[in-house]
């Protein structure tokens, strides 16, 4: 995983999750607690409200991403970037400064002026951000969008969102943000809950990971709240996020996503090892959709990386109220494989062992089926046709 430096803020397996705090100088941004057009009130949230706080970056956006407002053009931009100037120019706590924008001259402007790093909303539609980001050193976060510069975030499906982070390339300080939230008419909630149990393929780049999903409606919705009352499905998601490899968090509410992260941090794998001059780092391949993101960032062929992705991940199923028939099979088809299959017995419910009578009672048997999705495939085949409810379970067993 290659790790970015953001103007001597570490980001990436090697660091702490980083926590990205948002100052919105947009009147029409939908989130009224966040949203500032004086300089100096805007400099008082930033210091007590984000960096106090634990905010590691300071976003600020220069008008609302909301599909249903009109665009901005770059001049117009540029008109509001003097506030989020004179806020940064008064703060006195320090932090990181992004700012967000989807046009490379207000980047460059922003850039020559004091800000470290770039939020680009509509993930280099503007194909002259990258060489702006690149000529200034500065990180930047890269929101999957398709090329249009009026749709920032307006991709569905999570293998489109995948393939539109790689458009135009990315610089040597990138991280990559999936574009959670309603970009888009028909992007559903479901499609946000999709991205986000996928989330780890995202890490299929090797570059760092930015999530923003602070009340965002897909959480909303699981809980039934009102945005005002998301804070504890947002929290608990981060921690989701951090744990499945997200490296930044941007939210409104600082101090509690920076908590959760902490604890996301400390239940993830230690991915990362280094002996000497070999480093290595622990994958955390869940899926063979996870494997196949990695292979095809190690540019192995085809034909390996087939054969290498079907075999990275080993899935353990328990199988309850087996007949001996369905035992047999099961034995008979995971020999023909490498799969595993082992089996116990389990009485009947309500037994205790203790009843001083005979036990007359049908002992049920369990199994334990351990392989990798094409050994599972073969023992799926294999074992069919032995009885509708074996048939039934085995179709179950998965291979993504």
């Amino acid at each position: 995983m290659r790790n970015v430096d953001a103007a001597g803020l570490g980001i990436g397996d090697d660091h702490p999750p980083r926590i990205m705090g948002v100052l919105n100088v947009s009147a029409e941004s939908p989130y009224d607690p966040s949203v500032y057009d004086d300089p100096g009130k805007a400099a008082r949230y930033v210091d007590e409200e984000l960096i106090d706080e634990g905010a590691d970056v300071v976003d600020v956006g220069l008008e609302s991403a909301n599909k249903d407002l009109d665009v901005l053009s770059a001049e117009e931009e540029l008109e509001r970037l003097d506030v989020a100037l004179e806020t940064l120019e008064s703060t006195a706590g320090d932090a990181v400064w992004s700012i967000e924008t989807r046009y490379h001259e207000v980047a460059d402007a922003a850039l020559s002026r004091g800000f470290d790093m770039v939020n680009d909303v509509c993930g280099f539609a503007d194909p002259e951000m990258p060489r702006v980001c690149a000529e200034h050193d500065a990180a930047v976060s890269k929101m999957a969008s398709p090329p249009d510069l009026e749709r920032p975030g307006a991709i569905e499906d999570v293998d489109g969102i995948y393939e539109a982070l790689s458009r135009n390339g990315f610089t040597e300080k990138t991280i990559l943000d999936p574009a959670f939230g309603g970009w888009s008419e028909a992007k559903t909630l479901a499609d946000d809950r999709e991205t986000f149990r996928r989330l780890r393929e995202f890490r299929g780049y090797g570059r760092p990971v930015l999530v923003s999903i602070n009340r965002k409606n897909f959480l909303r919705d699981v809980a039934g709240r009102s945005t005002e009352a998301a804070l504890p499905v947002s929290l608990a998601a981060t921690s989701m996020a951090v744990e499945r490899g997200a490296h930044v968090i941007r939210t409104h509410d600082v101090a509690e996503t920076r908590d959760a992260a902490l604890i996301g941090e400390e239940f993830a794998r230690d991915r990362t090892r280094r002996d000497g001059a070999v480093a290595v780092e622990e994958l955390d391949v869940t899926t063979v959709r996870e494997a196949d993101r990695h292979l095809d960032r190690l540019g192995t062929s085809r034909e390996t990386s087939r054969a290498v992705a079907d075999a990275a991940v080993v899935r353990t199923y328990e199988l309850s109220g087996l007949s001996p028939e369905a035992v047999g099979a099961l034995r008979a088809a995971a020999n023909e494989c490498d799969a595993a299959f082992a089996v116990g017995r389990e009485r009947g419910d309500g037994d205790d062992g203790d009843d001083g009578g005979d036990d007359t009672r049908e002992e049920r048997t369990r199994g334990v089926l351990v392989g990798t999705a094409v050994e599972l495939s073969t023992v799926r085949s294999a074992a069919s046709g032995v009885s509708n409810a074996l048939d039934a379970a085995l179709r179950t067993i998965g291979d993504t």
